[in-house]
């Protein structure tokens, strides 16, 4: 089945294929459009970070590392009009348009080069200096590198094409290895990134396709690392996206949103521990620096009475003894006020940094109970335990099947 893509309109008659899943694709076409845009805002943003730094090299082009990701809207495009999949600046100055072809269509040219006038208008729009652009087209498992042709000349146009090809790929192999690295809870290289978010596209059938995907996604939520966690799930939510099924996108997307709430509170819990040992160090040297400068002042003081009694000693040894007493009776007064303040003003910084250890209890018992409050809600919903365990890490399976009992009132 052609697979389309967003922003395609059909005016052809839907004809029933006696294939459900073809039958309800061809029926709702809007919805297929509506979802793939959907996903591109919601993995927009998680990529855009994600992708510096990492290399087309898994896919077999030899190009610069990714430096940024950019917007991919042509100016004056209309509602009916493709919209090019990715666009990256390259280390080198370039930029890169990415595209993802299931079958080897000469027209297709004609849209590549619509896509490279429409990015050059848009530099000439927002007067910037247009830099080079690169074609680069990444056929699935579906196309052969002999069946294409990467020239397209017109004499006044010439178009050069950088095709990538991942029906060369080992997908099998490349699919243990990376579930070897996952179950072993290893990080994940750059290159072993790049091929997980694109290897369900690998595979030539639909039906294969469709169960890459879901083992994928399933594979993916195990990843002990967050961040590439959450740039896995979102790079086969993207790459996929003119492909997967309703609900696969739903479970991708509930599996980002648990990954960033995650992220949240131990960041935050991370942030307030960090403050309240901040806030106590700061709080302990206070302390201390008005502590000497309260024994400096009180010996300061006592060394101008003892002056002031030798001084006055000589007008009368009665007086001045006299004196000298009140002297010192008045600096161990103040003194002992001085430690005294000390010590409350010690006492307090005390306080208050228990109170700040008891904010971050509060905080990680509210992370405690938000996680359980979220798996509640998916046993609500019957996911398996194991899911369940790799989406909140807090709560062992033993754990999440005493709140099953509890829930069934077992």
């Amino acid at each position: 089945m052609e697979e389309k893509k967003p922003g395609i309109k059909s005016n052809t008659t839907t004809k029933k294929t006696g294939n459900a899943q073809n039958d309800k694709e061809a029926a709702y076409p809007g919805n297929e459009k509506e979802v793939a845009y959907q996903n591109k805002d919601i993995t927009s943003k998680v990529l855009a970070e994600s992708f510096k730094g990492k290399t087309f090299r898994a896919y077999g082009l030899n190009l610069p590392e990714i430096k940024a990701v950019l917007p991919t809207n042509i100016p004056a495009v209309k509602v009916n009009e493709l919209r090019l999949d990715n666009l990256f600046e390259l280390a080198d100055g370039s930029a890169a348009i990415v595209d993802y072809e299931s079958e080897y269509k000469k027209e297709d040219k004609i849209k590549y080069l619509n896509y490279l006038t429409g990015i050059a208008n848009r530099y000439l729009r927002e007067k910037k200096h247009c830099p080079i652009l690169r074609m680069i087209v990444i056929y699935t498992g579906d196309i052969k590198r002999k069946q294409i042709s990467a020239e397209y000349d017109i004499g006044a146009v010439r178009i050069t094409l950088e095709p990538a090809f991942l029906s060369e790929l080992d997908s099998d192999r490349i699919f243990r290895h990376l579930k070897q690295k996952v179950e072993k809870k290893e990080i994940l290289d750059d290159e072993e990134l790049m091929n997980f978010i694109i290897l369900p596209l690998s595979y030539r059938k639909r039906d294969e396709k469709d169960s890459k995907i879901r083992e994928s996604v399933q594979l993916a939520v195990q990843i002990h690392d967050r961040h590439q966690q959450l740039f896995t799930l979102a790079g086969i939510l993207a790459f996929t996206d003119k492909m997967i099924d309703a609900e696969t996108a739903n479970k991708i997307r509930r599996a980002i949103e648990m990954t960033k709430v995650a992220q949240i509170f131990e960041e935050e819990k991370l942030q307030a521990l960090a403050e309240l040992e901040e806030k106590s160090r700061q709080a302990l040297e206070k302390a201390k620096e008005e502590k000497n400068q309260a024994i400096a002042k009180a010996k300061k003081k006592s060394k101008q009475a003892i002056a002031e009694v030798k001084k006055e000693k000589r007008q009368a040894i009665a007086e001045a003894k006299k004196e000298k007493n009140q002297a010192i009776a008045e600096a161990k007064k103040e003194k002992n006020q001085v430690i005294e303040e000390v010590k409350k003003e010690k006492d307090q910084a005390i306080a208050e940094a228990k109170k700040e250890k008891k904010r971050a209890d509060n905080a990680e018992a509210k992370l405690h109970q938000t996680a359980r409050e979220s798996v509640l809600i998916m046993l609500k919903k019957n996911y398996p335990s194991e899911e369940i365990a790799s989406i909140v890490p807090l709560f062992s399976l033993d754990d999440i099947e005493d709140m099953r009992k509890e829930l069934a009132g077992i």
